[in-house]
């Protein structure tokens, strides 16, 4: 019973992801498509810490052999974003709190440094667009589209990575490091007053890049995502 209400829920996930297999036209291999759209899944929290997966189930539902799906799932072990069970299949890694403080802590540094370059080099136009976002969030906030919040605040960081992007190898970690935070962050924007915490971090944020104070956008950055941090431990270890 318990294995049939996973793989409903499972189902009920896969059917809202789209997931395309290569053509002719798409030099993509399958076994590389399905290990990319699984591990994405699992680092948006699609796919929950402590959901079951199955080889087999997942295979079915995705319309492909299970050879890449296998390999999709040892390759995600390896990398230790699942576990193996000792019965079949996989479940989904979960995070221990100092693992999450670590996460965070190196987001800190590396979006802090990140800001701190972007501070030199930022146009009007760069900071309109950002406002831009900042006020589709808050708008969104208000209607309690939370969904909508995190489309929009997910954007404002998109774009100030993309000012980064010639520094390839710090483009790269703050990418990788970000994609693993974000399992946790939509959940934490439903937090009592996180989705207002995070907006009113992006207006500091904003206001340190207008003044182009490169000290103080660091320290501006780092202050915002150690209030995401302690916003995803209440989330994650202090539920009543």
């Amino acid at each position: 019973m318990a294995i049939l209400e996973a793989n409903h829920k499972l189902d009920t996930t896969l059917e809202k992801i789209p997931f395309r297999k290569t053509s002719q036209k798409n030099s993509i291999p399958v076994r590389e498509m399905t290990y990319e759209f699984l591990k994405s899944s699992v680092l948006s929290g699609r796919f929950n810490p402590g959901e079951r997966l199955t080889e087999e189930h997942l295979a079915r539902r995705l319309g492909v052999s299970r050879t890449p799906v296998r390999e999709a799932l040892h390759k995600l072990e390896s990398e230790g974003w699942i576990k193996a069970l000792e019965t079949r299949g996989f479940v989904v890694s979960g995070d221990t709190k100092d693992e999450v403080e670590e996460l965070f802590e190196l987001r800190a540094i590396l979006e802090g440094h990140a800001l701190k370059i972007i501070s030199g080099k930022i146009s009007d136009q760069d900071l309109e667009h950002l406002n831009g976002f900042i006020e589709k969030a808050e708008e969104a906030l208000k209607k309690r589209r939370i969904e909508e919040v995190f489309k929009w605040n997910t954007k404002f960081h998109d774009v100030l990575h993309g000012m980064v992007v010639e520094k390839k190898r710090l483009h790269r970690l703050l990418v990788n490091i970000r994609k693993y935070v974000l399992r946790y962050r939509r959940d934490t924007l439903r937090y009592p007053d996180g989705g207002k915490r995070a907006i009113d971090g992006h207006r500091k944020i904003l206001l340190a890049l207008r003044l182009r104070d490169p000290d103080l956008c660091e320290r501006t950055m780092r202050d915002h995502i150690q209030e995401a941090k302690v916003d995803a431990e209440q989330f994650l270890f202090e539920k009543a």
